[in-house]
C-alpha cells in the first residue's frame, strides 16, 4: 500500500475505533514497525491524532463521531455486516451510503481496502454528514454529498433536494440502514423524512442492499421504504434465525449472514 493510502487508512480505523496500536497497525498493512512509528509521528505534526506509548488515539474534531455513533460502531455484528458489505463492492463502483451506525461502518470498511483507493477508485455518494467527514481528506474516494436538511438526530440530510440530486445519479450498488426489517413489510425507518430519501437512493442502484442487525429483523418501525421488489439483498449477522432467514429468500430476498 503507498504511504498516502496507509496514512488515510490509519485515519479511517481511528474514526471507527479511537484508538490504534503499532502491532495491529503493522499487522494490517504490512509496514515495519518503524516505518508505522513514522506513519504515527507524520499524523501527529498535523494534528491528526495523538501518539501513545505503542500507538495513537483520535484527536481531529473531523473525526470525531457522534456519541451515538460512537457507542454502537465497535460491537461485532456493524463490523462483520461492514466487512460483507465492502466484499460486495468493486474498483470504480459507485456506492450510495444512507446514514445509520452500520453504514457508517461501511465507509470505513470500505476507505480501508487498499484495491479500492488506487487505480479508479470508487465514489461514494451519500446524505450522511457524519460520513462525508469521515471521507472528508480522503482524496482517493470521490465523495458526493446531497444537499438538503440536516436530522439532528440522525445526521442525514432530507427533503426534495436530496430525492432530486439523487434521482441525477446512477448508483452501482446502495447500502440502506434501516431501524426495522421483515420479511412481509420490508425495510423501514422511524422517520418519514428518511425513508423517503432512504427509497429514492435504493430505485437509483443497480443494486440495493438493505443492512441491518438481526436485533432490528422482524421489528416494527414507522415509515415504509420498500420491500422485496426494491431490495434486492439483505446483510445481516449471524443472530438471524434459520427459519426467519427462510421466509426472506421465500419473499424473495438473497441473504447474507455476515460472521
Amino acid at each position: 500500500m503507498k504511504r498516502a493510502a496507509r496514512l488515510a487508512a490509519i485515519l479511517d480505523l481511528l474514526a471507527v475505533d479511537g484508538e490504534v496500536t503499532v502491532d495491529d497497525l503493522v499487522e494490517r498493512f504490512g509496514a515495519s514497525a518503524a516505518t508505522t512509528r513514522r506513519d504515527l509521528d507524520s499524523l501527529a505534526e498535523q494534528r491528526l491524532l495523538t501518539r501513545t506509548h505503542g500507538g495513537a488515539v483520535a484527536h481531529s474534531v473531523a473525526y470525531e463521531l457522534p456519541v451515538r455513533y460512537k457507542s454502537h460502531l465497535r460491537t461485532r455484528q456493524k463490523e462483520s455486516i461492514a466487512r460483507a458489505a465492502a466484499a460486495l463492492v468493486s474498483p470504480g463502483m459507485v456506492v450510495g451510503l444512507s446514514g445509520g451506525t452500520t453504514t457508517t461502518a461501511i465507509a470505513a470498511a470500505l476507505a480501508a481496502r487498499p484495491d479500492l483507493t488506487e487505480g479508479p477508485g470508487i465514489t461514494i455518494v451519500t446524505n450522511a454528514v457524519n460520513i462525508a467527514a469521515q471521507l472528508a481528506t480522503r482524496p482517493d474516494i470521490k465523495v458526493v454529498v446531497t444537499g438538503g436538511v440536516i436530522h439532528s438526530r440522525s445526521y442525514e440530510l432530507v427533503g426534495p433536494f436530496v430525492e432530486q440530486l439523487l434521482r441525477g445519479v446512477r448508483l452501482d450498488v446502495a447500502f440502506i440502514g434501516v431501524n426495522a426489517v421483515d420479511p412481509a413489510d420490508g425495510a423501514r425507518t422511524d422517520d418519514e423524512r428518511e425513508a423517503a430519501v432512504n427509497s429514492v437512493m435504493a430505485q437509483r442502484a443497480q443494486r440495493a442492499v438493505i443492512v441491518a442487525d438481526s436485533s432490528k429483523v422482524g421489528a416494527g418501525s414507522f415509515a415504509s421504504i420498500g420491500g422485496a421488489d426494491l431490495f434486492q439483498t439483505l446483510i445481516t449477522d449471524d443472530g438471524l434465525p434459520s427459519a426467519m432467514r427462510d421466509e426472506f429468500t421465500s419473499a424473495g430476498y438473497r441473504v447474507i449472514v455476515a460472521d
